[in-house]
């Protein structure tokens, strides 16, 4: 795979072949959104509807960050932009840039008025905006035309008093009002958070984005990595390349790594980093994917600071730590200190440990958790209850805490008994 002066290597080429790839969403979500029960497919249908039939919708993207859900809207968006170029107008807010009522209300107002071509006055007041955007929904509705809201991280609008999410959802009860707002977020219980008036006027649509399984993850792996036979590169190369990634990805010591690095994050966003450091990783004078590379690769992306911390804790902490896990396991997702404390005592009861201490003492040690950035507050609103008396939640995985005790010189034959059971 040697390279010749001033030209450039096959190996050369499939790298940055493979990295254009990874940066492309199209290319990576193209292949997800051809089935009809695809959420790409689901949601065209929804504002292409909209946009024939000329009625008003309203509905939720919700998963992880990193699922995919702002790639595949603006999949969508593309497609029906150049489906209907003179039909639709896209209006885009953020709720951590635009959680402020009047803030956002400017915002739409200023993005309509550059759409389509009118004098934006800066000084307009809240309820000036708001008349503005209820005529411009009427008038573009007259026209036929589809207005279509995208509010990202859309629990942070839900906050507050909610002015603009009712006054938008007011606004396309309207008969004459052609609209769609497509609102985006982590938080699955993100419509929970809506007052009742604009739940009443919500259209109760949600996608759920989820992480992709073990064969979709190795079927996206293929497509993403698998090199086109009918290409510029030498045939031969390309077909010993695919033979070799196949090897690969059917290696019992690739698919041990796989699991490893599916039980911290599965999200299709870190797998399209994790291919990415992997292809880096590739040997330009081999020219070809080798296990080492992805061996490389999730070393990288393991977050060794938080295996620091865990460390540096006391026997007693690490106690804490595997308690939380294990109320977590039982399907516990709410619990604060005295929840750990009954899961610590059952745990010395069953195993009559040396290693137990009095509750101020485990107190101390859970602060000093807390201070280390290895759990915290699940729920911020209650900043006056004692902190023994608040939900917490574990920031570390599963896999990195039996990690972090396997690492730990003398941890306790208990404590990773504890973790396996």
């Amino acid at each position: 795979m040697g390279r010749e002066k001033g030209k450039e290597s096959p190996s050369e080429k499939v790298q940055n072949l493979l990295r254009t790839r990874l940066s492309n969403p199209n290319f990576i979500f193209k292949p997800l959104s051809d089935s009809p029960d695809s959420n790409y497919s689901k949601l065209k249908f929804i504002i292409s509807s909209s946009v024939t039939e000329a009625c008003n919708n309203s509905i939720l993207l919700l998963g992880p960050r990193g699922s995919g859900k702002v790639a595949v809207l603006e999949l969508a968006l593309g497609d029906l932009l150049q489906q209907y170029p003179e039909v639709i107008s896209v209006i885009r807010l953020n709720g951590l840039l635009h959680s402020d009522d009047n803030c956002a209300l400017k915002e739409i107002a200023r993005q309509l008025c550059m759409e389509h071509q009118l004098l934006f006055s800066k000084v307009a007041s809240f309820d000036d905006n708001s008349q503005f955007i209820i005529a411009m929904l009427r008038e573009c509705g007259l026209a036929h035309k589809t207005i279509i809201f995208v509010l990202e991280e859309f629990d942070y609008f839900a906050q507050g008093k909610q002015r603009l999410l009712y006054s938008l959802l007011d606004a396309m009860q309207s008969v004459t009002s052609q609209a769609v707002v497509i609102g985006v977020s982590c938080r699955l219980d993100v419509d929970q958070l809506l007052e009742k008036r604009v739940r009443s006027r919500f259209s109760h649509r949600k996608l759920l984005f989820l992480p992709p399984s073990k064969d979709e993850t190795e079927r996206f792996m293929e497509h993403i990595l698998s090199l086109p036979v009918d290409s510029s590169l030498p045939h031969n190369y390309t077909v010993e390349f695919n033979g070799k990634l196949k090897k690969i990805l059917s290696d019992e010591r690739f698919k041990e790594l796989m699991n490893t690095y599916l039980s911290f994050n599965s999200t299709i966003g870190h797998l399209v980093r994790f291919l990415f450091l992997a292809v880096s990783c590739m040997d330009l004078d081999v020219g070809f994917l080798s296990l080492e590379n992805f061996k490389t690769a999730l070393s990288s992306l393991q977050r060794q600071p938080k295996l620091e911390c865990i460390r540096d804790c006391s026997i007693l902490e690490l106690y804490l730590l595997v308690c939380m896990k294990r109320l977590e396991v039982k399907e516990q997702n709410y619990y604060n200190f005295n929840s750990v404390m009954t899961e610590y005592k059952s745990t010395n009861d069953s195993f009559q440990t040396s290693d137990y201490y009095a509750e101020n003492v485990c107190l101390r040690a859970f602060e000093h958790l807390l201070q280390r950035q290895l759990v915290s507050f699940a729920d911020h609103r209650a900043q006056n209850q004692s902190a023994e008396f608040r939900p917490v939640k574990l920031l570390i995985s599963p896999a990195e805490l039996h990690q972090g005790l396997k690492s730990y010189r003398s941890c306790p034959a208990t404590l990773l008994k504890l973790m396996d059971r």
